[in-house]
């Protein structure tokens, strides 16, 4: 089996050698980590807070406090928990501090995120059907995610938008591995029945 080159050109660099680079003196190499995961950061931020210029300034405290513990980072895990980690406690300190109430999503939602048969298919056993208008769906979606507990709503999208595994959640928001798996469960419910009382009901098999 031929294995790639790591100095072949059109290879990106991997967020590990990223990090390296960036400990070696390559500021350049920390702007590429931050392009890569600037927007996924602000995603799950700004569904923790409900006000984006906030959000925006989380996210950036977020990757200066990044940058300056950067020698912490452990290259056996994967960068994108340990950003998300640091995004966690930032939001939450500064909702601690301001007394935000963590609620709605407003209008934050990322294409290509979560969609509903995702967050529904264990629960229910079957996708909604794809004639379904995807925009009207979509709407629906936020809707019922803005009503869940922020709890529940946060450990969903990192499952589910940002893809993270059981123990990637827990690391990053400091729950027990099964709290998380219990959130999860609940979470999928809870969006069950607010998806139905909104009317989003299966086809009858």
């Amino acid at each position: 089996m031929s294995k790639s080159r790591p100095d072949s050109p059109s290879a990106e660099p991997s967020d590990a050698e990223l990090v390296e680079q960036t400990l070696r003196g390559s500021q350049a190499a920390f702007g590429v980590l931050v392009r890569r995961y600037e927007r996924p950061v602000f995603s799950v931020v700004v569904r923790i807070v409900r006000d984006p210029e906030l959000s925006a300034d989380i996210c950036q405290e977020a990757f200066v406090r990044a940058y300056r513990f950067l020698s912490s980072f452990d290259p056996r895990y994967r960068f994108s928990s340990w950003i998300f980690r640091i995004a966690h406690n930032v939001a939450v300190d500064h909702l601690r501090r301001r007394r935000i109430a963590t609620v709605s999503l407003d209008s934050a939602a990322e294409p290509g995120g979560a969609t509903l048969a995702e967050f529904l298919e264990d629960e229910r056993g079957e996708a909604p059907s794809r004639a379904v208008e995807r925009a009207n769906l979509a709407g629906a979606l936020e809707q019922a995610l803005a009503g869940l507990r922020p709890d529940y709503r946060e450990v969903l999208l990192l499952r589910f938008q940002q893809d993270l595994s059981y123990s990637e959640i827990a690391q990053v928001t400091g729950l027990p591995l099964g709290t998380v798996k219990t959130y999860l469960h609940r979470g999928r419910k809870a969006m069950a029945a607010l998806m139905r009382d909104r009317g989003w009901e299966p086809d009858a098999p």
